[in-house]
């Protein structure tokens, strides 16, 4: 099991990289005012999402299943911690969806909006990572 948790936490890494860094782009190709700048965003934004924050989502949800099947389903940390799992999700579409809006050059956001949209993630991974290392009893 002990793999499994490695991976976890590997895949976890990978996933929250590509969550940082894609709204990051989403910032500098918001900036952008010349069309090779923005088409070279557009390439960058894909191949992150796809090629590395999706992928590391995937398995990191898949080791996670897999862990709590192994250890099973205990305290209320593990809901709280689920609940932030899920917004980290919700993160995940809705950066896919501002990457279409950015693809079909309909963005609407400014540079400052995807800055502060940048902190999200941050702040669930903190909580994320408290929860599983204190483990709190509510």
């Amino acid at each position: 099991m002990l793999w499994v948790k490695s991976f976890h936490i590997l895949f976890v890494v990978t996933w929250m990289s590509g969550l940082l860094y894609l709204p990051r782009l989403y910032v500098y190709h918001a900036q952008a005012d010349d069309e090779i700048g923005m088409e070279r965003f557009k390439v960058m934004e894909r191949k992150l999402f796809f090629g590395i924050a999706t992928p590391g989502g995937v398995i990191s949800l898949i080791t996670g299943f897999w862990l709590w099947l192994g250890y099973g389903f205990s305290g209320a940390w593990l809901h709280y911690k689920l609940l932030a799992v899920a917004v980290l999700i919700l993160y995940h579409i809705l950066c896919l969806k501002y990457m279409i809006d950015f693809k079909k050059n309909q963005n609407s956001k400014s540079h400052v909006f995807y800055r502060w949209f940048n902190e999200l993630p941050v702040l669930v991974l903190m909580a994320i990572i408290l929860l599983v290392v204190f483990k709190p009893i509510w």
